[in-house]
């Protein structure tokens, strides 16, 4: 039994060349033509995930080498945004199982006609998880999601509609991550080397990159975030995010 950083490194290795391999294929495609027909139409991004999830809504929004038109939203919103005491972020059974906090949620998000979310889970069936996606969809959204496939797979909905995020998505992009997320053996029942959050952010890039070479390739200027600890970058980013004010959020 092995379980070296080697070990890891092949884990993830293997996974991320075959993202690459399947979306020089052309698997992301789809995915991608709903992004780019969202901005060209004056829509916006919006970006989700909870937990570890999390991770792939801050690669797509508000990064350098992102795009601008992009908007993270997370459950800390009810509280930040909204008229929720902050108690409610430790309450039992954990906020990301309620379907009942995605009205809430979305109250305090700015959405409009041509906007598409991008929604992350590993396990996909959530209460918030999947309620979101279902709001989007009831109010004429697309839907991406990035999830594992094979663990969504072997586990029950936690949602009153018996869905889980891939039956209700546009565009399903599976993470690659195992049931249970964790790749290697440590000992007996015991593993580590979680990987979702490593795929997920390269998916993220990878829909990042296609965007904007096909807004490139048309001879356009992609809307893309540059550095602001370069000279000059806080001018750039400013001049595009004004475009966005009041439907980009933009926290520390």
């Amino acid at each position: 039994m092995t379980a070296t950083p080697t070990d890891l490194l092949r884990e993830a290795t293997t996974r991320l060349e075959r993202l690459a391999a399947d979306a020089e294929a052309g698997a992301l495609d789809d995915a991608i033509a709903l992004m780019v027909g969202a901005l060209d139409a004056g829509g916006i991004l919006h970006a989700f995930g909870t937990g570890h999830s999390e991770a792939f809504a801050m690669e797509i929004a508000g990064r350098a080498g992102g795009l601008i038109p992009t908007n993270k939203f997370s459950l800390r919103d009810i509280v930040m945004f909204g008229d929720r005491d902050v108690a409610v972020l430790d309450g039992e059974p954990p906020l990301e199982r309620e379907p009942w906090v995605v009205d809430e949620l979305m109250a305090t998000v700015t959405v409009q006609q041509h906007d598409v979310f991008l929604i992350a889970s590993n396990s996909g069936v959530n209460g918030s998880i999947v309620g979101t996606a279902l709001w989007a969809k009831e109010h004429g959204h697309p839907v991406i999601a990035v999830t594992s496939l094979e663990h969504t797979a072997r586990v029950e909905p936690k949602h009153p509609s018996g869905k889980r995020l891939s039956e209700i998505a546009d565009v399903v992009i599976d993470n690659l991550a195992p049931f249970g997320d964790a790749t290697l053996d440590v000992s007996d029942g015991v593993s580590a080397g979680a990987i979702s959050s490593i795929t997920a952010a390269f998916i993220a890039q990878l829909l990042t990159l296609g965007v904007a070479r096909t807004i490139a390739a048309r001879g356009e200027t992609p809307p893309m975030y540059i550095s602001a600890n370069i000279p000059g970058g806080d001018e750039h980013n400013s001049a595009l995010v004004d475009r966005y004010r009041d439907r980009i959020r933009r926290g520390a």
